[in-house]
């Protein structure tokens, strides 16, 4: 068993994240995190004995805010606070998904900016450890504080756990369900998109195009730091091949799609970049309110709920996606048509035959392209009514739905580029280019090893679970990461 991911509050990383999320990875506090806890709860009681209004504690919630609670009522306020929020609707989150969350509860419990005993952080690691994963329903979340799925969480987790002061209120004023969804999301993006630099590698081997677009200068002219490195990785993919030779490329100028493949993927990149930024932040951040003050041992009301940077980030990597999988669709669709690729339509291997061969991929990709266009809408500008607690709560950022929609437009980019993978290996053996490049080469022959050539009068591959297969263990995107001379691509 590989050594525990020790919460101390500050420093949770996304990779972090997904080890606990995904691999299981043991959890535990760091012993600071629990003084500082055993420290808050003591802030905790002075509060309650002092009478000082603090919100969820002396108080109500929400538009009952003005209703004083006395030390006798907070058990009662407990037991009720939780099933009154449990409204949300639809399907169950992934287990997964369900364990990032936690995890983020966690740590910003660890940090002390939250009044709840360490034995309640304690149980929540417990549940981590033991591989517990309630049902929480995904929707229901406006994105500030996600009331309704950390109320399913809290109800499923904590059991017969007495809680008290204002711990049911810490379990569930808080965005890490959202903040839970995004670091999946931005992980499998992040993934994606080295997919698509392979992909669209191949693309360019099976349509011969012409590699002065990933001139060393184009960068230099144009210094986006995405770019670079998109160029850098594209080179790196295409060492070796003989598109590189001189009088290889077929075109002066190809279509748009191949020309500016490492400009489309810089963007996205640099628009990942930005998100992982904003996320770095986001895992160690206050999220709740109000906020314990240990310093001046008091509370102060907040709304470090507002996950704006957050939600705006993902709107932005959902938009700078976008072009990139409808260029990625639009590869395709030119290496299937004869007067752009040179080669038989729909890529049949026998020029002479009425067969479709391939050719039907071409509507299964646009189909595709335009389900992952219409995700990219932005939602953390969404108005909020002002009815809703006597107008209290009139801001929405829709975290959760921008999160959503970035893991669902992901898993829709994997099935275009297993479409494209598929295609461009075709296009490749009917081209019969030369030399393919050191990593083109690769993935070339994991390609053939999933899904085999179709041969005249045969049937296209009906299943591309083996290629999507290859996209989401990482086979793909680790095509031509490294190797000897990767610095120098031949030319």
């Amino acid at each position: 068993m590989s050594d525990p991911l020790v919460l101390t509050g500050f420093d949770l990383t996304a990779g972090g994240v997904e080890d606990v999320a995904r691999n299981g990875r043991p959890v535990a506090l760091a012993p600071e995190a629990v003084a500082r806890m055993a420290e808050g709860w003591k802030v905790v009681q002075e509060s309650v004995q002092a009478g000082a209004e603090v919100y969820g504690l002396t108080t109500g919630v929400g538009a009952h805010k003005r209703v004083s609670m006395t030390a006798g009522q907070l058990e009662h306020f407990n037991r009720l606070l939780l099933p009154s929020h449990r409204v949300g609707q639809g399907p169950h989150a992934p287990a997964e998904v369900v364990r990032a969350a936690l995890l983020r509860l966690v740590n910003g419990f660890a940090s002390g900016t939250v009044g709840v005993r360490p034995e309640l952080a304690a149980r929540l690691v417990d549940a981590l450890n033991a591989g517990e994963t309630p049902d929480v329903r995904m929707l229901g979340s406006v994105g500030q504080a996600d009331l309704a799925p950390m109320a399913d969480m809290a109800h499923g987790v904590i059991g017969d756990f007495p809680l008290t002061g204002s711990e049911t209120l810490s379990l569930i004023n808080s965005n890490a369900f959202s903040t839970g969804i995004a670091t999946l999301a931005l992980a499998d993006c992040r993934r994606l998109v080295e997919s698509l630099d392979a992909a669209g590698a191949l693309d360019m081997e099976a349509f011969a195009a012409n590699l002065n677009v990933l001139h060393p200068a184009v960068a230099r002219a144009r210094p986006y730091p995405g770019l670079a490195r998109s160029i850098e990785r594209l080179r790196e993919l295409l060492r070796d091949s003989s598109l590189w030779d001189e009088g290889a490329a077929r075109n002066l100028q190809d279509p748009l799609t191949f020309r500016n493949l490492p400009q489309m993927h810089g963007a996205a990149r640099d628009a990942l970049a930005h998100a992982d930024a904003m996320l770095a932040v986001e895992l160690n951040a206050s999220q709740q309110n109000p906020l314990l003050v240990l310093e001046e041992r008091r509370f102060i009301s907040v709304a470090n709920f507002e996950i704006l940077p957050l939600a705006a980030a993902l709107d932005l990597v959902r938009i700078a996606l976008a072009p990139v999988l409808t260029s990625a669709s639009e590869r395709t669709l030119k290496l299937l048509a004869s007067q752009f690729s040179g080669l038989p339509l729909g890529l049949s291997a026998d020029p002479a035959s009425p067969e479709d061969a391939l050719s039907e991929f071409g509507v299964a990709t646009a189909a595709l392209a335009g389900e992952a266009r219409l995700l990219a809408q932005p939602v953390s500008y969404e108005l909020s009514t002002t009815s809703i607690a006597e107008g209290i709560e009139d801001r929405m950022t829709m975290a959760p739905l921008g999160a959503r929609r970035l893991a669902e437009m992901v898993g829709l980019g994997e099935r275009i580029a297993a479409i494209e993978l598929v295609v461009a290996a075709q296009a490749v053996d009917l081209r019969s280019p030369p030399r393919l490049g050191h990593a083109t080469g690769e993935l070339h022959r994991l390609l053939r090893e999933a899904i085999p050539f179709t041969g005249a009068g045969l049937e296209p591959p009906q299943d591309l679970v083996p290629v999507l297969g290859l996209l989401r263990s990482g086979a793909v995107a680790a095509c031509g990461s490294a190797g000897p001379g990767s610095d120098t691509p031949r030319q």
